[in-house]
Order: C-alpha cells, then sequence, then structure tokens
C-alpha cells in the first residue's frame, strides 16, 4: 500500500516528528511503500479562494508554490496519514494550509485510510483536531484507522511507539 505522512512540526527532532517516523519505519517493516514528507519545511500559500480550480483550471490550482509537488503523492496516496502539533486547541497552520489546498481536488483520489498522530504540551486538548479528522475522513470517504494522541509526559516513550505499532496494523 503506498501510505503518505504528512508531518506538519516546525521541530525536526520534536515529538511529532518522532511519532512521523515511527509510523514510516513500523510502515516500511510491514512492507507498505511509505512517503515522508515534512510540510512545515515547504512553502505553501493559503486558499484564495478565487474559484479558479473550479472554473477555468479543471482542478488545478492557479497558485503555484510547493503544493504542486504535494498533489500527485496525494493524487496516488491509498492512506494518509497526518502528523501534527496542537498548539491551540487544532491541527497546526501548516498542515491547515495543504489540507486547504486540497480544496481543488475535493481530496486525496486513491485514498482508503487514514490515522492521525497529534502531540501537545497539554493532555486534554484534542477536541477540535479530532472532530476536524473525523470530518476528513467522511469527507474523503477514508477509513479511520487510529488515533494517537500525546501530551507531555507521554511523548517519545516506548507505550507510545507501540500504539502507533499497533494502528499500522489496522490498514
Amino acid at each position: 500500500m503506498k501510505i503518505l505522512i504528512l508531518q506538519a512540526s516546525p521541530r525536526a527532532k520534536g515529538n511529532t516528528a518522532w511519532m512521523a517516523e515511527v509510523y514510516k519505519n513500523a510502515a516500511e517493516a510491514a512492507g507498505h511503500e511509505v512517503t515522508l514528507v515534512d510540510v512545515s519545511k515547504k512553502k505553501i500559500a493559503g486558499c484564495l479562494a478565487c474559484e479558479y480550480c473550479h472554473t477555468k483550471g479543471n482542478g488545478a490550482c492557479i497558485q503555484k508554490d510547493d503544493m504542486q509537488e504535494l498533489y500527485p503523492l496525494m493524487a496516488e496516496a491509498e492512506a494518509l496519514v497526518i502528523a501534527a502539533p496542537i498548539y491551540y486547541f487544532t491541527l497546526n497552520a501548516q498542515i491547515q494550509t495543504v489540507i486547504n489546498r486540497m480544496y481543488c481536488v475535493m481530496g486525496p483520489a486513491k485514498l482508503k485510510n487514514m490515522a492521525l498522530l497529534v502531540s501537545s504540551h497539554s493532555p486534554g486538548v484534542y477536541t477540535g483536531a479530532l472532530a476536524e479528522y473525523a470530518d476528513l475522513c467522511r469527507f474523503w470517504k477514508a477509513m479511520d484507522c487510529g488515533v494517537v494522541t500525546a501530551c507531555a509526559e507521554e511523548q517519545k516513550t516506548e507505550e507510545i511507539q507501540k500504539k502507533i505499532e499497533a494502528i499500522v496494523k489496522n490498514l
């Protein structure tokens, strides 16, 4: 299965990046083809709401930025893993921009499965992110293969690693 992991933390050695790497290693060990993209390093502008994509653009965004690298990867992905930190009650801006820019194609074409990996300093701040993730699964007609959350004292622990490895088996 082709898996695309969108890692959205700007901290290269941070908790979210660690979670994405654990997922990648477990999925590759299970025989899947995995691409991990650090979207926080990409230059991706927000959606302009210009409707070019749904009129003259035939599904193509008028903006020509690093999102152009992601469209073909998302079109081929059978599984999408969103790995994002929670700074203030929802997915961070880096992943929100990518999600919003999928408007032009209305979602990944071959997507069957999704998973969510989120970390934060505080416990109990995941409600907004979980609701958005559930809506994405429904709208993109993808099966929820699992969610792993990790707050401060849980981060980079063997327990979280095992939880991540367990949801890889749900593909």
